[in-house]
């Protein structure tokens, strides 16, 4: 028989809980505000509901069956997948991770880039006046601003916004202005063959936030390298000091007989012939009052500066730097490949990069004191390299008697500190005369010395005094003597000199220069002696290299023959051979 059961009309009230929820929740959406309307909706659905699940799991305790334990295992794991993949996108917004496997790190920001922007002063922003934004140049100024909140950067087209285009003074299209206050400066102009350039921008930004002038004077006269292009000019190291904010000037010694006060850098670049005693002096002189000055000197050469390098602890050797290593990739022995550089500004970004010097000098180093050296390239060890005494030789071998053994230093990078002269005191006497012309007498005490009045002054007669209780001596007629300035003070503190030595000067010739890191060691050689702190010593940024297969008629026939017909025709083969053979 079969049995009857009563319906309980009841149970139904559960979907009263989820209406209840939903209107509220629907009211609050609607509304924007979660006030008393929504919660007195949402509150008693909340409370029906977990009374359901409650009496659900006492009456048919659907919790324990497997069903219930295998949905709440899918349940768990999905929102266990979706919480990791929303942690997951967290972290990577919040966290960036870039990794730049191009070959000369083209999406990368080189080391001066990222230490210029980061130590940014102010704000500064580029305006791009175009209609088009190429990724590449949008990608670029998207690494710039990624290093500092600083870095800002706009798109503008002049036609819709005249107002700032007028203001820049824009002409055509793809012009590129920085700003930063009120300084306004043009980085380049765009088209389709030029795109937007990082040592343009990082040059230009370095330009704009350092306003000091700096001069590099190259001394000229003795056979050196000259100025302007042509056969063994730097007119490349001239335009790469340029752009870097350098105002350079040459330099005849043999006129002036000393170097002018405003000389951050002197440059003696390959000089041929020797120096007269007197401009050797004026040298001498420029180091110690705190001047800065880079030899490059080449082989077979006596410039006569010897008086002053003995004074540091250097010697030029005359023998020539010798490296068969490099044989492999073009150069001759002559020309050492150096990977090996020192621990020192200059060349600390350098990492195992490449610079050569054809026909380069060992120098060697002596200990002096108060001189601080530093090697800065030096050459692979014996028996790659070693110093040649025989040049008229048909054959290159290591002679030990006259030889010497590698690794040979090629350019070395030395400081001396310079002590403060004080200023000497006033006898009594002069003191006590107290003439109109007298020097003002620098005060060490934090008293003030009491100024005598205008009628005291103008006798000018001092006071009788015991030996045992001197009276207070008068203070010159320059009564308003100020405290000493920062200026001031940092004069009276002691300075530093610098002097960086390369066995060579060919490196930063035209058509060298620009070869791996050559331009890099010569470009910061003259930054870390300018001691203009506030600018990055590191390697300039890279270009992309060109990459391009230029193919002739007959090899591109090739080429789409080998593709379409001989491939094609060697794996039909293939597979017959298989098959005939599984058959």
């Amino acid at each position: 028989m079969k049995k009857i059961t009563k319906k309980q009309p009841w149970k139904y009230l559960f979907w009263l809980g989820p209406f209840l929820f939903m209107v509220g929740f629907t009211a609050g959406l609607v509304s924007g505000s979660w006030g008393l309307l929504p919660l007195a909706f949402m509150i008693p659905g909340i409370a029906i509901i977990g009374f359901w699940v409650f009496w659900q799991s006492q009456h048919s305790r659907w919790w324990a069956s497997r069903s219930t334990q295998a949905g709440t295992n899918a349940v768990v794991a999905t929102a266990a997948v979706l919480v990791i993949l929303g942690l997951i996108n967290f972290l990577g917004v919040r966290y960036q991770l870039r990794q730049d496997l191009t070959e000369t790190q083209l999406f990368t920001l080189a080391p001066q880039s990222q230490e210029l922007v980061r130590r940014l002063p102010q704000q500064v922003k580029i305006w791009v006046f175009d209609t088009n934004q190429n990724p590449q140049d949008r990608e670029l100024l998207e690494n710039y601003q990624r290093q500092s909140s600083k870095f800002q950067f706009e798109y503008v087209d002049p036609q819709s916004r005249p107002g700032i285009a007028e203001r820049f003074g824009v002409k055509e299209y793809g012009e590129v202005y920085l700003e930063s206050g009120n300084k306004r400066q043009l980085v380049q102009s765009l088209n389709v063959n030029e795109r937007l350039s990082e040592i343009k921008l990082t040059n230009r930004l370095q330009q704009l936030i350092n306003s000091t002038v700096i001069k590099a004077y190259f001394v000229q006269g003795h056979g050196e390298h000259p100025l302007t292009g042509g056969e063994s000019g730097i007119s490349q190291a001239v335009q790469g000091l340029s752009e870097k904010g350098y105002t350079v000037e040459p330099l005849n010694l043999a006129d002036k007989l000393q170097v002018p006060n405003d000389a951050a850098v002197v440059v003696v670049a390959g000089a041929k012939r020797g120096f007269f005693d007197a401009e050797v002096k004026a040298l001498q002189d420029y180091l110690n009052r705190g001047g800065n000055l880079l030899l490059m000197i080449d082989p077979d050469t006596d410039p006569k500066l010897s008086p002053l390098l003995q004074e540091w602890g250097v010697r030029l050797d005359n023998r020539l730097a010798v490296d068969v290593s490099g044989a492999g990739v073009g150069l001759g022995p002559a020309a050492p490949i150096i990977t090996d550089y020192g621990q020192h500004p200059i060349t600390k970004d350098f990492g195992n990069g490449i610079s050569f010097y054809r026909l380069a000098r060992p120098v060697e180093i002596t200990s002096v004191a108060g001189v601080e050296s530093t090697p800065l390239v030096r050459t692979k060890a014996y028996p790659n390299s070693w110093a040649e005494s025989d040049l008229k030789s048909e054959k290159l071998e290591f002679n030990p008697d006259k030889d010497l053994k590698g690794p040979l230093t090629l350019g070395v990078a030395l400081t001396r500190k310079l002590p403060a002269t004080p200023t000497p005191l006033p006898t009594p006497t002069t003191q006590a005369q107290a003439t109109p012309t007298a020097t003002p007498t620098p005060t060490n005490s934090a008293q003030a010395t009491p100024l005598p009045t205008p009628t005291t002054q103008a006798q000018a007669t001092p006071t009788p005094t015991t030996p045992a209780t001197p009276s207070p001596l008068p203070t010159p007629t320059t009564q308003a003597t100020p405290t000493p300035t920062t200026a001031e003070k940092s004069e009276q503190t002691p300075k530093e000199s610098r002097l960086v030595v390369f066995g060579n000067s060919d490196f930063a010739t035209d058509g060298v220069f620009q070869q791996q890191l050559n331009g890099d060691v010569f470009l910061n050689s003259v930054s870390w002696l300018s001691q203009q702190d506030q600018q990055t010593l590191s390697i300039r940024p890279k270009e992309p290299k060109n990459r391009r297969i230029t193919l002739s008629t007959s090899q591109a026939n090739v080429l789409t023959l080998s593709s379409l017909l001989v491939l094609p025709l060697l794996g039909f083969l293939t597979a017959a051979f298989i098959w005939w053979r599984r058959r």
